[in-house]
């Protein structure tokens, strides 16, 4: 049975910034959750792992959905919780950690505002009784590159130590439950960055790269920030893009790679949502 797999970076923004006050606009969670809550009611994904999710806007999509009847519960992991659908799946097991401040072997903060998270699930799919890992995650997002304004040192090595940590916890549910993979999330470097080539050299694949009838081609990232928004997708391609999915031991079922990026999406995040259809599972 295909199950649809999606990640969503919502942008932490509770409250309505000046600038779009100014231009007739509203960024707030109570504004922006109805939004996102379309794009869920049309898409449809069957377990979808989100970044930058604050209490506020948590609580808005949870109403939205009860109002609506949508058969989605929520997984609290922090600003990296999980929603699924508890029609088609129920939680087996599941765990939420914050990353630690600090890095062993090197100096420095990575984690100060307590934001850089993950939150993982084995899910049984009630029709078939397959199993499946799912993990949603967001790292340090500051740079290694010296030549950039939010440069900080080391910021690649804690982003490889972090995403390392969660893939350690997640092949250790996969020995107790001989299923596979999914990770998903923003991972704050691009396909060549030392985070992704370290999962790749793990033996996960990219969602892009098994994809056998579509892959999206994009940065999936544009301006949408305190000072405003456009509906200009950054240049560069997928290789610049930092919303990824990572699978292991299903790399035969992925059928498309996409992304979300209809210009009413464009006033929701700076990120847009990324999603594969599998054929998801264990016997």
């Amino acid at each position: 049975m295909a199950v649809r797999i999606m990640s969503n970076n919502l942008w932490w923004c509770d409250e309505n910034a000046p600038a779009w006050k100014a231009q007739g606009e509203d960024c707030s969670a109570q504004c922006r959750s109805v939004g996102f809550f379309k794009l869920y009611q049309e898409t449809m994904p069957d377990i979808l792992g989100l970044q930058e999710c604050s209490a506020q806007m948590a609580a808005e999509l949870m109403t939205h959905i009860a109002e609506s009847g949508l058969p989605y519960g929520l997984l609290w992991g922090r600003d990296t919780p999980i929603l699924y659908r508890w029609d088609k799946f129920e939680v087996v097991e599941s765990q939420a950690y914050i990353y630690p401040e600090k890095i062993p072997g090197y100096p420095g903060s990575f984690n100060n505002l307590k934001t850089k998270s993950y939150c993982m699930g084995v899910f049984r799919n009630k029709a078939d009784g397959k199993l499946l890992i799912f993990a949603t995650t967001h790292l340090w997002w500051k740079s290694s590159d010296m030549q950039l304004a939010h440069y900080q040192p080391y910021s690649d090595e804690a982003r490889t130590w972090q995403l390392n940590l969660l893939l350690d916890r997640a092949e250790a549910l996969q020995r107790k439950y001989q299923c596979p993979i999914v990770v998903v999330g923003d991972l704050n470097g691009g396909y060549h960055s030392p985070a992704v080539q370290s999962a790749l050299q793990r033996g996960y694949a990219h969602g892009h790269d098994v994809a056998v009838e579509y892959a999206d081609e994009s940065t999936g990232l544009h301006n949408c920030s305190q000072d405003g928004f456009d509906t200009q997708i950054a240049t560069g391609g997928f290789l610049l893009a930092i919303d990824h999915i990572l699978i292991k031991d299903m790399q035969n079922s992925v059928g498309r790679f996409e992304r979300y990026s209809s210009p009413s999406y464009m006033l929701l995040s700076d990120h847009l949502p990324v999603w594969i259809d599998v054929d998801g599972g264990n016997e």
